[in-house]
């Protein structure tokens, strides 16, 4: 049976656009696969603690070795981790924010990033699998662009999930988000328009793609 992990961090709910993507791909996942599987992360709504240090060194001490409070912390890094593992594919919204991903969604990554299981060994649990993450901004990053080099999102994500769990990863990228709201940037508003429909048709597709 087909399992899709859907991880959502935008905070801004039914006006968010990376939600109204990851919406889309899921959509045409679960109609492709309608005996799946969905877990669904919303990391704004059910945020996960930062990684602390119990959490930390409980993965590198034996479970028999661990401390009561490594054991409490290490729970949520086994769930999150086995979720990630059971996932066919990984789904993710990441907006941009103030140039970089949203901070719940670094907490996710730094659980999940294990040495000796889903990175820096010889076959990562996680290796292998699709990604799909969908890169949400207010403005635009293209090469070009006044704003070209400040997009700390897409880099870190391919190194993140790519170089450190072995993903295989797609970008959707919608841009211009900002430009229905902020009346400097009104004409701007064709273009962020053709993103959204763009971004909205890869997603369906790149869905039924993966499902197949």
């Amino acid at each position: 049976m087909a399992t899709l992990l859907h991880i959502d961090t935008s905070f801004n709910g039914a006006d968010s656009h990376s939600r109204a993507v990851t919406a889309a791909f899921r959509e045409v996942w679960e109609a492709e696969h309608p005996e799946g599987t969905v877990i669904h992360r919303d990391l704004a709504a059910e945020p996960i603690p930062h990684l602390g240090a119990a959490a930390y060194y409980a993965g590198n001490t034996a479970p028999a070795e661990r401390s009561p409070e490594q054991r409490a912390a290490f729970a949520l890094r086994a769930e999150l981790i086995e979720e990630a593992e059971q996932a066919d594919v990984i789904l993710i919204g990441a907006p941009m924010y103030n140039y970089t991903i949203p901070s719940t969604l670094k907490a996710w990554i730094d659980h999940v990033f294990l040495v000796g299981r889903t990175s820096v060994t010889e076959h990562p649990s996680l290796a292998g699998k699709r990604a799909v993450v969908v890169a949400s901004r207010g403005g635009s990053y293209r090469e070009g662009t006044p704003m070209h080099g400040n997009d700390y999102v897409e880099g870190y994500l391919r190194q993140a999930l790519g170089g450190g769990f072995g993903l295989d990863v797609s970008f959707i990228v919608p841009e211009l988000t900002l430009a229905p709201h902020v009346p400097a940037m009104a004409e701007l508003v064709p273009l962020h328009e053709a993103s959204r429909a763009e971004s909205l048709a890869a997603a369906a597709s790149l869905a039924k793609e993966l499902a197949a």
